[in-house]
Order: C-alpha cells, then structure tokens, then sequence
C-alpha cells in the first residue's frame, strides 16, 4: 500500500494544499499542480452532471494504469484527494480522517482565511502522521 500525495482543493477550483508523501510521481512546478487541480475540478463537475439515474456527487475514484485518484467532496464544495497505489483499499477512510484533521487544525484557526493555500504546521505534522502509519 503507497499513498503518493494528497491535494485539498477549494471550491473554486484552487489548490490550497498539495504534499507527496512518496517516490513515484513526476516532479511537477507549482503551475502545473495548479492546473491539474483545475482539471480535476473541471472533470468531478462534468461527471457530476453526467449520471443518468439523476443526481451524482461527481467522480469518485479515477483509475490510471498505475495509480489512482480517490476523491472525497465535502459538503463545502471543498475535494481532498488521495493519490494512491492501485492496490490501496483503505484511501476513503484515510481522507475522511484528513478531513477530520482539516476541520479540527485548520476550520478552527482564526487566522487562516477559508478558500485560502493552508499553511498549518499542525495540519502537516497531523496529516504526515496519518499517512505514514497508514503507509506502514
């Protein structure tokens, strides 16, 4: 089991955190992490509108031939999303824990602007805890 990274991307369509916890994904520039969450923004609201049985939350895992991209959407519009090896069972249960640890560190810091890149020590510490006993 490999988690890669994790991304937190705003309503809006911005990336307000992304980490990688592990080798194997392609070093990209920050523009080019900017632009991959606006796609992925861009693809859960199509998918999102293409259920033929009525209303969907969109995309919830995307599958690459090696990889894939399990995607949690909260009820603020926010997504966190997972990237993760194919054999990975426990990604769902690990971003509801992120999300967690996102409403407890960063929600409730008076100083962190909602919307905003999330620059928490306290959310780091916790989320690289998280993964690296869900990685063990």
């Amino acid at each position: 089991m490999v988690v890669f990274g994790l991304w937190v991307i705003n309503k809006a369509g911005g990336l307000v955190y992304q980490r990688n916890f592990a080798d194997g994904l392609a070093q990209l520039t920050s523009n080019e992490y900017l632009v991959l969450a606006g796609t992925l923004h861009g693809i859960h609201a199509i998918t999102s509108r293409l259920s033929p049985t009525g209303s969907s939350s969109g995309a919830q895992v995307i599958e690459g031939e090696f990889f894939k991209l399990t995607i949690l959407l909260t009820a603020t519009g926010t997504k966190f999303v997972l990237l993760t090896s194919l054999t990975e069972t426990a990604a769902e249960s690990i971003l509801q824990k992120v999300y967690e640890i996102y409403a407890d560190a960063v929600m409730k810091n008076p100083f962190h602007t909602p919307e905003m890149p999330i620059r928490s020590e306290g959310f780091d510490s916790r989320v690289a805890g998280l993964i690296g006993s869900a990685q063990s």
